[in-house]
């Protein structure tokens, strides 16, 4: 897959509420897989709000936690695993800046959204973020099976 296995990562990303709604879930897919990234899991699931508030929980206290935490379980989402070289940071860049209306052209973000709180997809902004974030949705990936899954 990659020429340098050590550069290998493991991300979560999620299409979120107005992404699915909007038809875009198959954009998303095929953005990350025509960079050259692997799906290696994915559901689409209604969040619960346990695990909304776990996947939110750095920004527990801020004013926008509780609608961020409300449109989250708003509808369905699509939850990813990813797998890839330098994966975190490559996703990072394909979605584009969270503040969509400063997002660049060619972006998920800068392509389908006007928002910051809905704006088509989360992905996990380090590798740290990643582990937590897929361990709430795909514990198996982080688990010490196989080598740690990644």
């Amino acid at each position: 897959m990659s020429e340098n296995s050590s550069e290998q990562e493991l991300t979560f990303v999620m299409v979120k509420p107005d992404g699915v709604r909007r038809g875009l879930t198959g954009e998303v897919i095929l953005r990350l897989e025509r960079k050259g990234l692997e799906i290696v899991r994915m559901e689409k699931i209604l969040m619960k709000p346990e695990q909304a508030a776990t996947l939110y929980s750095p920004h527990f206290g801020k004013p926008f936690y509780e609608s961020l935490v409300g449109f989250i379980t708003s509808g369905p989402v699509v939850v990813m695993g990813v797998k890839g070289r330098k994966a975190v940071s490559v996703v990072r860049k394909l979605i584009g800046s969270t503040d969509a209306a400063e997002a660049q052209p060619g972006t998920v973000r800068g392509d389908f959204s006007t928002a910051v709180q809905e704006n088509v997809v989360h992905a996990s902004s380090s590798p740290e973020d990643a582990r937590r974030e897929l361990s709430i949705f795909f514990p198996e990936l982080v688990g010490e099976k196989e080598g740690g899954g990644l």
